[in-house]
């Protein structure tokens, strides 16, 4: 009876360890959250998504034309794009990696890099 009872114990030692290290590794904010913007596929701008404490309008030119990007804290968009289909614009704010900000005609792309959907977990269409 004592065996079985300290095998009980420790077997529910290490459960409770188990479901507290899946809690407290789910449960904590991924630091660094930094949204890249490129042009032409080059790195023009980096914004660290984790320090951003008030909104922030950057405005991006280029041949193609012009993009306003507006940043507040954890979140970034493209608030306004000449581009005659508006897409981008449309495509409204991101705040992780799970999809990027496109402008076709002007050849922009914003990318969340860092955070939790970055981390080589699977995501929802690859489980």
């Amino acid at each position: 009876m004592l065996k079985t009872r300290t095998w009980v114990i420790i077997l529910a030692a290490v459960l409770i360890c188990a479901v507290g290290l899946s809690f407290w590794t789910l449960g904590r904010k991924a630091d660094g959250t930094v949204a890249n913007v490129y042009q032409d596929g080059v790195c023009i701008r980096s914004v660290d998504l984790s320090r951003v404490t008030e909104s922030e309008r950057i405005v991006i030119e280029g041949a193609g034309g012009t993009n306003t990007i507006l940043v507040e804290p954890g979140r970034i968009c493209i608030e306004a794009a000449d581009c005659p289909d508006q897409v981008c614009v449309n495509t409204g704010w991101i705040s992780d990696s799970a999809a990027p900000i496109v402008c076709l005609p002007h050849r922009l792309v914003i990318r969340i890099e860092g955070g939790a959907e970055s981390d080589g977990a699977p995501d929802a269409l690859s489980q």
